[in-house]
């Protein structure tokens, strides 16, 4: 079974960055594509980036591309989300997840999730 678990959420101030976390443990969870999602309050999950099993491909949102960057650190199993010059409409719950197949933007068809990180940014 393949768990997964986000830190590093937090509130900051516009224009401020932040780096998410997602540590990945149990089953082939290293070979596995991990996306991130996230949430703002009464909206439904959106797509924001994804990295493949090696971290030699990635994928963005266009309302991220330019300041965020996904990345993966295969000895610890662990997958970053850095972000820059923050938004007040990046404010959400970020919630990554991971699947068998690469580089998806489809929340149905990730398999594992982790239980999200509140990310708060105050204009």
């Amino acid at each position: 079974q393949v768990q997964l678990v986000e830190s590093g959420g937090g509130v900051v101030q516009a224009g401020d960055s932040l780096t998410l976390s997602c540590a990945a443990s149990g089953g082939a969870s290293k070979y596995y594509a991990v996306g991130w999602f996230r949430q703002a309050l009464g909206k439904e999950r959106d797509f924001v980036a994804a990295i493949n099993w090696d971290g030699h491909s990635t994928y963005y949102q266009d309302s991220v591309k330019g300041r965020f960057t996904i990345s993966r650190d295969s000895a610890s199993n662990t997958v970053y989300l850095r972000m820059n010059s923050l938004k007040p409409e990046d404010t959400a719950v970020y919630y990554c997840a991971a699947q068998e197949e690469g580089l998806i933007a489809s929340a149905d068809d990730y398999a594992y999730w982790g239980q999200g990180t509140q990310v708060t940014v105050s204009s």
